[in-house]
């Protein structure tokens, strides 16, 4: 089943990032609220609402099972719409944290080795991101499931950025990093940006179908 049915693989990916978001918003969450830190704050609110699209997602698909198949478009386009609509609000989440990166404020307290370790798993995210973004499917849930993992993956690139930043430049080269660092969250986020416009127009259009 995993290598045939492409949804199936989707849901099961979608269903086990939900389970690693839900981790990732209360350890930030818990962080803001035991030591004040802003940007563990800010990137807890993200994770929040990136938890909760996909638990939009993975909840519409497991109710049309039982559901008959004249009706689950409808179900599907009202999640669409709904969760479009989140992702917007989920970008504007990220204003605060990305603005904190940029500014080189972001906490880090890890090593060297720990920081390449995560650039392996970003780069393996982002191309598995990348390669499912491009194939199109006829279940606008299951698109829309692709392009949050991309999204995903490229605040995995901005987290990355900052930390190789902080771990391994000197007070000599910040000047320049902070104009580096600057340029490419802009790039990245006006990517995230673009994606999410495009989903919620395509949203827009099927509530007005």
């Amino acid at each position: 089943m995993w290598r045939e049915d492409d949804t199936f693989r989707t849901l099961t990916a979608a269903a086990v990032s939900f389970g690693c978001t839900a981790c990732f918003a209360f350890y930030h969450g818990y962080v803001f609220f035991r030591f004040g830190s802003i940007w563990h704050g800010g990137i807890g609110v993200f994770y929040f609402l990136l938890m909760v699209v996909r638990g939009i997602v993975l909840i519409t698909e497991k109710r049309n099972r039982r559901r008959p198949a004249s009706v689950q478009s409808f179900y599907r386009h009202r999640s669409f719409v709904l969760s479009s609509i989140l992702l917007f609000i989920l970008d504007l989440s990220l204003i605060l944290p990305i603005s904190m990166m940029v500014l080189l404020k972001k906490p880090v307290e890890i090593g060297l080795i720990p920081a390449i370790a995560m650039a392996t798993y970003t780069f393996t995210k982002v191309t598995t991101a990348s390669l499912h973004l491009r194939r199109n499917h006829e279940n606008v849930l299951v698109l829309q499931l692709r392009a949050i993992a991309f999204i995903d993956a490229l605040v995995s690139i901005l987290t990355l950025q900052n930390t190789l930043i902080m771990v391994a430049g000197t007070p000599e080269s910040a000047n320049d990093m902070l104009s580096v660092c600057a340029a490419s969250s802009a790039i990245i986020y006006l990517v995230i940006l673009i994606i999410t416009l495009r989903m919620l127009e395509r949203g827009l259009r099927l509530a007005l179908q």
